[in-house]
């Protein structure tokens, strides 16, 4: 680097010996040289900082990773989603860096400071409350601002409750989808139940507890009882995995009140008369007799009916409900469940 300056200033005083007739030109040359020789440091330096996604515990403090741990004491800047929450699990590993926030409405402009850092040579770290920066959290344009700016962005693997859950779900986990959040609109969260019926990949979803009893609710209307889990407060003191279908599960929170942080896992989406090599009868076939016991299809409904029933539902309005929703003839349904309930 001395040997450059040296060559850039050589070069000027050159230029200034054989023309000295143009002083502003000599100036400009100077200021082009300085220039370039900063430049040259910043890129024998590094050039920009690195963008860090650090992924943090979802629960158990133990989870975090040694790379994640290294490279939160080696960072210039943290910039937290909760600096309050940040800050108590820097000073358990016993790390002290300077933090900034860094939420959803402040993210536009903190975006271009941090940025702005990065462009500077400094390192940052960007960590949410738990789990992966940008996953159902902040951090998603950060990357892309950074990206757009020729920052380098890596990400550090770590805890994630979207795996953890689906692992232990007991459902397929070859192909799935995470959808994160409902919308917070009843009438867009219910299109958007709609618009996944027909997908036949797992399907993991976030709820608020608050939520919960009425999202499960559509989520058995539309797509019937199917077989679901709900992992609750995972990789905590309290974690707890519900397993059975969407009526099953209905009917434990109805009993017991939904608390702390959900993750739905459920089944997807399954073509009945595709598995059947013969082509779909007419409906009035599917629909057993009275005296003939229900198919599993009818017994799968059947069970739906009575555990909304012990639930202290009106069985007659479940059965038009579930009539309705999957273009059945609601009083062969009816029949059908006084059938059921004398074979029991």
């Amino acid at each position: 680097m001395a040997r450059y300056k040296l060559s850039c200033r050589r070069r000027v005083n050159k230029e200034r010996h054989d023309h000295p007739e143009s002083p502003n030109q000599l100036n400009w040359d100077m200021d082009i040289a300085e220039s370039r020789l900063k430049n040259d440091q910043t890129v024998l330096a590094g050039q920009t900082g690195t963008l860090y996604l650090c992924a943090t515990p979802i629960g158990n403090l133990e989870d975090i990773t040694l790379r994640v741990l290294r490279v939160l004491k080696e960072v210039d800047l943290v910039a937290a989603e909760d600096t309050r929450r940040t800050r108590g699990l820097l000073n358990h590993y016993g790390i002290n860096k300077p933090l900034t926030s860094y939420y959803l409405h402040n993210q536009k402009q903190k975006g271009l400071y941090l940025v702005n850092r990065l462009r500077e040579g400094k390192n940052v770290a960007l960590i949410s409350d738990a789990g992966t920066p940008g996953i159902s959290d902040p951090g998603e344009e950060l990357v892309q601002q950074a990206l757009a700016a020729g920052i380098p962005v890596v990400a550090l693997p770590g805890p994630s409750v979207v795996l953890t859950a689906l692992s232990i779900s007991g459902l397929a986990t070859r192909r799935f989808c995470f959808e994160g959040f409902l919308p917070r609109s009843r009438r867009q969260r219910r299109q958007r139940i709609q618009e996944l019926a027909e997908d036949s990949r797992t399907i993991i979803l976030f709820e608020a507890p608050h939520r919960l009893i009425e999202t499960l609710t559509w989520l058995l209307e539309i797509w019937g009882p199917r077989k679901a889990a709900v992992a609750r407060e995972v990789s905590k003191l309290f974690e707890e995995v519900i397993r059975g279908n969407l009526a099953e599960i209905l009917s434990h929170f109805k009993s017991i009140p939904p608390r702390g942080e959900m993750t739905l896992v459920i089944e997807g989406y399954v073509d009945q008369t595709a598995l059947s090599a013969e082509p779909a009868k007419p409906l009035a076939e599917r629909i057993p007799p009275v005296s003939a016991p229900p198919t599993e299809m009818m017994a799968t409904l059947m069970q739906e009916i009575g555990i909304r029933a012990e639930a202290g539902e009106n069985p007659k309005e479940v059965i038009r409900e579930i009539a309705r929703n999957r273009k059945l003839n609601r009083r062969d349904l009816y029949q059908t469940w006084l059938s059921y309930q004398q074979l029991d």
